[in-house]
């Protein structure tokens, strides 16, 4: 699929989704939005998808929201307009205008190819993965904006940096480069920009050659459900998903092709 802002290729079941304005370092406006979520959901049902990469046209990631982009709307019809459509299987706390990608079924690997600010920012860590240039640059821009913390930013960025270190990133609004990004747990691994997409398309690779695409939808669900639980509520869930892949045709499959010293034929997701 190629849209006007997102475009959308498929490779050895791998799906690379990129934000297509360059010329704006892929700011947000309303079509971008729609048409990601569109794209997003294409590829989380493509059952030749299994592994889901994001990233950014020419130099950036996501330059965050597109001040323009949102000019036909007022304030309150931006907290409200929400592009999913709610669903009862899926955790409602993911259902929310730029914070779903929690709820894809498939890892998502965010490629930072250049800065992500804002908003972009915000994508940047509803991934599961990051990967980033060398290059690339972080900040949160909303205290240097006059604004909150946006659509969530101030639920996520906790989680993957710690209190301390997003009050610090937050508050500042301050701009980091990608070895700091390292150090804080922001990104998983820092490559030169000449070499982001080789690299991040070998990880994929790895993971799609050996890793079970149903246990991969259950390790992604419970951990991004685990910041509701307790330890017995994460125990308990987990003990009803082992009933489940202990029978399972992936559990024989995998432990069949580990003896044999072969890749396994695991089965796409239904």
């Amino acid at each position: 699929m190629t849209s006007n802002t997102v475009l959308y290729e498929t490779e050895d079941n791998i799906a690379t989704v990129t934000l297509n304005r360059p010329e704006r370092l892929n700011a947000l406006n309303d079509e971008l939005v729609t048409e990601l979520y569109q794209v997003m959901q294409q590829a989380d049902q493509d059952r030749e998808v299994r592994i889901i990469i994001l990233t950014g046209a020419g130099r950036g990631f996501c330059a965050g929201g597109d001040i323009h982009g949102f000019n036909n709307l007022v304030p309150e019809q931006l907290i409200v307009k929400n592009p999913t459509l709610f669903n009862m299987n899926i955790r409602a706390d993911y259902q929310t205008r730029h914070a779903y990608l929690p709820s894809l079924r498939k890892p998502v690997i965010g490629m930072v190819n250049g800065p992500a600010a804002g908003l972009g920012l915000l994508y940047a860590l509803g991934c599961d993965i990051r990967f980033a240039a060398d290059s690339a640059l972080f900040t949160t821009a909303f205290a240097k904006r006059g604004l909150a913390a946006e659509f969530g930013m101030s639920w996520l960025l906790p989680r993957v940096v710690g209190h301390a270190n997003a009050m610090d990133l937050l508050l500042s609004a301050r701009t980091i480069g990608a070895e700091e990004a390292l150090q804080l747990g922001l990104v998983n691994r820092i490559i030169s920009p000449e070499r982001l997409r080789e690299e991040t398309l070998a990880y994929a690779r790895e993971m799609v050659t050996w890793c079970s695409p149903t246990a991969m939808r259950h390790i992604k669900q419970q951990t991004w459900d685990t910041p509701f639980q307790s330890l017995q509520e994460s125990v308990r869930d987990a003990n009803q998903i082992m009933l489940q892949t202990n029978r399972s045709p992936d559990f024989a499959e995998g432990t069949a092709s580990f003896h044999e010293k072969r890749p396994p034929n695991f089965a796409p997701i239904d």
